[in-house]
Protein backbone atom coordinates (compact mmCIF):
# COMPACT_ATOMS: atom_id res chain seq x y z
CA UNK A 1 0.00 0.00 0.00
CA UNK A 2 1.38 3.40 -0.90
CA UNK A 3 2.38 5.56 2.08
CA UNK A 4 0.19 8.55 1.10
CA UNK A 5 -2.81 6.29 0.54
CA UNK A 6 -2.27 4.60 3.89
CA UNK A 7 -2.23 8.00 5.63
CA UNK A 8 -5.44 9.07 3.84
CA UNK A 9 -7.07 5.76 4.76
CA UNK A 10 -6.12 6.25 8.42
CA UNK A 11 -7.46 9.81 8.38
CA UNK A 12 -10.73 8.58 6.85
CA UNK A 13 -11.00 6.00 9.64
CA UNK A 14 -10.40 8.68 12.26
CA UNK A 15 -13.04 10.91 10.63
CA UNK A 16 -15.55 8.04 10.77
CA UNK A 17 -14.64 7.47 14.42
CA UNK A 18 -15.11 11.17 15.27
CA UNK A 19 -18.49 11.22 13.52
CA UNK A 20 -19.56 8.14 15.49
CA UNK A 21 -18.38 9.59 18.80
CA UNK A 22 -20.10 12.93 18.17
CA UNK A 23 -23.38 11.15 17.38
CA UNK A 24 -23.07 9.25 20.67
CA UNK A 25 -22.60 12.23 22.98
CA UNK A 26 -18.84 12.70 22.96
CA UNK A 27 -17.24 16.11 22.68
CA UNK A 28 -14.05 15.93 20.60
CA UNK A 29 -11.32 17.89 22.41
CA UNK A 30 -8.30 17.19 20.23
CA UNK A 31 -7.06 14.96 17.42
CA UNK A 32 -3.61 13.52 16.73
CA UNK A 33 -1.97 14.76 19.93
CA UNK A 34 1.74 13.94 19.67
CA UNK A 35 4.67 13.86 22.07
CA UNK A 36 8.02 12.14 21.85
CA UNK A 37 6.43 9.19 23.67
CA UNK A 38 3.66 8.63 21.16
CA UNK A 39 0.40 9.82 19.66
CA UNK A 40 -3.23 9.74 20.72
CA UNK A 41 -5.63 9.69 17.78
CA UNK A 42 -8.65 11.25 19.52
CA UNK A 43 -9.13 12.89 22.90
CA UNK A 44 -12.79 13.33 23.78
CA UNK A 45 -15.14 13.86 26.70
CA UNK A 46 -17.85 11.22 27.12
CA UNK A 47 -20.68 13.39 28.38
CA UNK A 48 -22.98 10.37 28.76
CA UNK A 49 -20.86 9.26 31.73
CA UNK A 50 -21.76 10.75 35.10
CA UNK A 51 -19.41 12.37 35.92
CA UNK A 52 -18.09 12.95 32.38
CA UNK A 53 -15.00 10.94 31.40
CA UNK A 54 -11.94 12.18 29.54
CA UNK A 55 -11.27 9.49 26.92
CA UNK A 56 -8.04 8.78 25.10
CA UNK A 57 -9.01 6.87 21.97
CA UNK A 58 -6.85 4.78 19.63
CA UNK A 59 -8.32 4.22 16.16
CA UNK A 60 -7.36 1.20 14.04
CA UNK A 61 -8.59 1.12 10.44
CA UNK A 62 -8.49 -1.90 8.15
CA UNK A 63 -9.91 -3.14 4.84
CA UNK A 64 -10.84 -6.50 6.35
CA UNK A 65 -10.22 -8.73 9.32
CA UNK A 66 -8.35 -11.19 7.10
CA UNK A 67 -5.22 -10.72 9.22
CA UNK A 68 -7.12 -10.49 12.50
CA UNK A 69 -9.30 -7.97 14.26
CA UNK A 70 -8.00 -4.39 13.89
CA UNK A 71 -7.87 -4.11 17.68
CA UNK A 72 -5.31 -6.92 17.82
CA UNK A 73 -2.81 -4.40 16.43
CA UNK A 74 -2.83 -2.60 19.79
CA UNK A 75 0.15 -4.26 21.47
CA UNK A 76 1.42 -4.01 25.03
CA UNK A 77 4.05 -1.51 23.84
CA UNK A 78 1.43 0.61 22.06
CA UNK A 79 -0.71 0.63 25.21
CA UNK A 80 2.29 1.72 27.28
CA UNK A 81 3.01 4.58 24.86
CA UNK A 82 -0.68 5.62 24.92
CA UNK A 83 -0.67 5.70 28.72
CA UNK A 84 2.52 7.78 28.87
CA UNK A 85 1.17 10.22 26.29
CA UNK A 86 -2.15 10.45 28.16
CA UNK A 87 -0.31 11.16 31.42
CA UNK A 88 1.56 14.02 29.76
CA UNK A 89 -1.70 15.39 28.33
CA UNK A 90 -3.41 15.30 31.72
CA UNK A 91 -0.55 17.21 33.35
CA UNK A 92 -0.66 19.91 30.69
CA UNK A 93 -4.49 20.23 30.69
CA UNK A 94 -5.56 20.24 34.37
CA UNK A 95 -9.07 21.72 33.85
CA UNK A 96 -10.44 18.67 32.03
CA UNK A 97 -12.51 15.91 33.70
CA UNK A 98 -10.71 13.85 36.34
CA UNK A 99 -12.37 10.56 35.37
CA UNK A 100 -10.08 9.02 32.73
CA UNK A 101 -10.58 6.19 30.26
CA UNK A 102 -8.55 4.52 27.51
CA UNK A 103 -10.73 3.34 24.59
CA UNK A 104 -10.24 1.97 21.10
CA UNK A 105 -12.25 2.04 17.90
CA UNK A 106 -11.91 -0.54 15.13
CA UNK A 107 -12.97 0.79 11.73
CA UNK A 108 -13.40 -1.54 8.76
CA UNK A 109 -13.90 0.00 5.31
CA UNK A 110 -14.02 -1.32 1.79
CA UNK A 111 -11.37 -0.37 -0.78
CA UNK A 112 -13.49 2.60 -1.87
CA UNK A 113 -13.40 4.01 1.66
CA UNK A 114 -17.01 3.16 2.51
CA UNK A 115 -17.63 2.23 6.13
CA UNK A 116 -18.39 -1.48 6.63
CA UNK A 117 -18.12 -1.75 10.41
CA UNK A 118 -17.17 0.34 13.44
CA UNK A 119 -16.67 -1.05 16.92
CA UNK A 120 -16.00 0.97 20.11
CA UNK A 121 -14.29 -0.77 23.01
CA UNK A 122 -14.27 1.11 26.31
CA UNK A 123 -11.74 0.69 29.13
CA UNK A 124 -8.79 -1.01 27.47
CA UNK A 125 -6.50 -2.73 29.93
Amino acid sequence: MLRGYKKQFGEKGENEACDYLSRHGYQIVERNFRTRNGEIDIIAIDKAEKPPALCFIEVKSRFSDEYGDPLEAITYFKLRALIRTAQFYILSHPKLPQLLRLDAIAVTMDHMGNLRDLKLVKNLN
